[in-house]
């Protein structure tokens, strides 16, 4: 399987580069993993709410430039499906199953993904109604990945 991981901005903070250097490290003899970063759009603190629209759009264009047509897309969202860790390894899992070896996660900047992005999306997907840094949603993102592939191959994990 061939999983992208699609994010807007750079990660700065160095214990979060470990922990998504681990985990891709990890994740290596189940998948091909590829991070991909798209450049943010720097916000005014109060911006209206076509300046957001237009940021929103410009990472969006970014985000969509970076991932091939037959590429299954899950969103990461707020109003996103819920799932538990077993739910995901079952969807990975059939997307495999079914010809779709070609996934890629998107994580929006701090405004979230635009439209156009949403409309690409196959599904979306929330881990919370809470709001996260998407640095940090990267790692929490690729752990529950990691999980899915150990769940799917019937290897321990801790519950």
């Amino acid at each position: 399987m061939n999983i992208q991981v699609v994010t807007v901005g750079k990660l700065k903070e160095k214990y979060l580069k470990l922990g998504i250097d681990e985990y891709t490290k990890r994740l290596g003899g189940y998948a091909k993993i590829e991070a991909i970063e798209v450049a943010d759009e720097k916000a005014p603190e109060q911006a209206s709410d076509a300046e957001m629209k237009q940021i929103k759009e410009k990472e969006g264009e970014r985000i969509l430039a970076k991932i091939h047509p037959d590429t299954h897309v899950i969103a990461l969202a707020i109003d996103g499906k819920m799932m538990t860790s077993e739910q995901l390894a079952d969807n990975l899992d059939k997307l495999a199953t079914y010809g779709k070896s070609k996934v890629a996660f998107v994580i929006g900047g701090s405004l979230g993904l635009s439209e156009d992005v949403m409309k690409r999306a196959n599904e979306s997907l929330s881990f919370s109604k809470m709001t996260f840094p998407h640095q940090l949603m990267k790692l929490v993102l690729l752990e529950q990945i990691y999980r899915a592939f150990r769940i799917n191959r019937g290897e321990p994990y801790h519950k």
